[in-house]
């Protein structure tokens, strides 16, 4: 009988021993193993986020108080094209098909509205020039090329 006894004991830790080997050698072996996957994971999620931001920045430029002013009036397109006969006809072309200048068709599908203020009023694509209109008159011509 104390045969059995040690036999029991002995076989139920065994069974103890079988069921929890593979938890205690993951748990055992998990933290070696996963260290540099997770500071690999860790330096990837972060260059990621670097990516993201950078792309989110250089797609949504600071509004500046002109700009802001500018998208916070309601534009006439009416308006807008006669602005854009004054000003724009001489490279857009007389219907914004482009000359000098691109076309302008769909531009409010590329361009978000501050991108479109900054294009026109920043003279940073030769040869288009500084213009830099009444936040009313850029209004009104952001209105008409959402138009084209």
């Amino acid at each position: 009988m104390i045969d059995e006894g040690k036999n029991l004991t002995k076989g139920a830790y065994a069974v103890a021993d079988k069921t929890s080997e593979p938890v205690l050698d993951a748990v055992m072996i998990a933290p070696e193993n996963q260290s540099p996957l997770k500071a690999v994971m860790v330096f990837v999620f972060a260059i990621i986020a670097a990516l993201v931001s950078l792309v989110f920045w250089l797609t949504h430029p600071q509004i500046d108080q002109y700009t802001q002013s500018v998208l916070n009036l309601s534009g006439d397109p009416v308006q807008g094209r006669s602005i854009f006969v004054m000003n724009c006809v001489a490279c857009h072309g007389q219907w914004a098909n482009g000359k000098v200048g691109p076309n302008l068709h769909g531009v409010s599908d590329r361009k978000s509205d501050a991108r479109l203020v900054q294009q026109v009023v920043s003279g940073e694509t030769p040869p288009m020039p500084q213009f830099q209109p009444s936040p009313q008159d850029m209004a009104d011509l952001l209105s008409y090329l959402k138009q084209l």
